[in-house]
């Protein structure tokens, strides 16, 4: 578990260091007042301190119970799933909680996500749209034996489509073969995997492609992630300026319009007010019959303009797919209900 809590605790801290700092000079001088207009400082300043002093411990300490309260909620609920599941948010950029982060998750398909950011990177850098047109979609670019709507759609290949359409492909349905076109021409999965790393991003790697995994079940763990470390990717993705603002705003609005996992990270919010973009991953069982990884990244925008981010990431889950998206869900559920509620 990780708590956080940003610039008003840096501030409950350095206010501690300077009443005591300064109370010491107080009581080491043997001319209180002419220290105290030194260092422009008055009683009814003191007080005023003080008083920011106590709200900011006990809102720090409300914070904290919170925090320890939904942390102990997921917890709790968690107990008898058969499955390992992590669990990461963010709140409002500043306050972070983590259950089993510890560990690594297999990222599946939420790897079209940094694979969208490393892109998107190299767009900008050669001063490139989302509406560049690639090279032709070949019928070898249309691997039979995979998810793929762009095949379904194209099952000829050989159609010239904009980059805007392979990443609606990859982020909104989570295509598997424009996902690995995209890699076939910006770089591999290693170039995705240094761009992330350019962003000071380390527990995580990108080293295999689709197509891989299909042929060798076993890379799956290739592509993996902590929960707390795609949440501070989208993060990152939220808050700064990475690319031209027609690129990043493109991709948000794609993120936002997922139609991947409706049971997952969204279900709960419907009717709240709240928005979502997020990117789904999901795997087949494995041999002993475990779903590999399960999962689900996003960010929750509320009616307030409070967000926060999240992960929920579930590996070798032996429950059915059904009830393994339903434990995103109720989690989903719990972090809402917590944040939604606090001002």
């Amino acid at each position: 578990m990780i708590y956080n809590y940003g610039n008003k605790n840096r501030y409950f801290f350095a206010l501690i260091a300077s009443c005591v700092w300064k109370e010491t000079l107080i009581l080491r001088t043997s001319n209180r007042n002419s220290l105290l207009k030194h260092l422009f400082i008055s009683e009814k300043y003191m007080a005023k301190q003080f008083f920011i002093f106590l709200f900011c411990f006990f809102y720090g300490a409300v914070r904290t119970l919170s925090a320890q309260n939904l942390e102990q909620s997921i917890r709790a609920y968690l107990v008898g799933k058969q499955a390992e599941v992590g669990v990461a948010v963010i709140f409002n950029g500043t306050d972070t909680l983590t259950v089993n982060n510890d560990n690594r998750y297999p990222l599946m398909s939420v790897v079209k996500f940094h694979q969208a950011l490393a892109v998107a990177d190299t767009l900008t850098a050669l001063s490139e749209s989302v509406d560049h047109e690639v090279l032709l979609v070949t019928p070898e670019d249309l691997k039979p034996n995979t998810y793929s709507p762009l095949r379904d759609r194209y099952p000829q290949g050989n159609v010239t489509l904009p980059l805007r359409t392979l990443l609606e492909y990859t982020l909104q349905q989570s295509d598997n073969n424009a996902c690995d076109l995209l890699f076939r021409l910006y770089g591999g999965p290693q170039a995705t995997d240094r761009y992330i790393r350019s962003l000071g991003l380390t527990d995580f790697a990108v080293q295999v492609t689709e197509d891989d995994m299909h042929r060798d079940a076993r890379t799956c763990y290739d592509n993996w992630s902590t929960p707390l470390e795609a949440v501070r990717l989208m993060e990152i993705f939220l808050k700064k300026s990475l690319f031209a603002k027609s690129i990043q705003d493109f991709l948000k609005t794609t993120l936002m319009e997922c139609k991947t996992g409706t049971d997952r990270l969204p279900a709960p919010l419907a009717g709240t007010g709240a928005r979502i973009g997020h990117k789904t991953g999901t795997s087949d069982r494995d041999a002993s019959g475990r779903w590999t990884a399960i999962n689900d990244l996003g960010f929750v925008l509320l009616p307030d303009g409070r967000y926060y981010t999240i992960a929920v990431f579930v590996k070798h889950s032996r429950e059915s797919a059904e009830n393994t998206a339903r434990i995103i869900a109720d989690i989903s559920r719990l972090v809402y209900s917590s944040f939604s509620k606090k001002r």
